[in-house]
């Protein structure tokens, strides 16, 4: 009995711990987007880590991770065809 009530403890504290550190990295990321500093790189490493725990932030961070997938292979387009057309000129 002894045994389980521990592990429920430690893993209630674990929880609560990834919940407090993920949160302020993922707050601390919304508030650089306004401010200097790099929040597109911040926000990614707080749903990460609250990703361990909860699947809300594996959904979210793996709809971070499409759009930013996205918004690379378009920029890549983009580029690609730039260079086609100075090529051709």
């Amino acid at each position: 009995m002894i045994h389980t009530v521990a592990h429920l403890t430690y893993k209630t504290a674990r929880r609560i711990a990834i919940l407090s550190v993920g949160s302020t990295i993922l707050a601390l990321g919304v508030i650089m987007l306004i401010t200097p500093g790099p929040g597109l790189i911040v926000i990614p490493i707080g749903l990460a880590i609250l990703g361990i725990e909860f699947a809300w932030a594996r959904i979210w961070l793996r709809k971070v991770r499409e759009g930013i997938s996205s918004h690379n292979s378009k920029n890549r387009a983009e580029r690609a065809e730039s260079h086609r057309d100075r090529a051709r000129r």
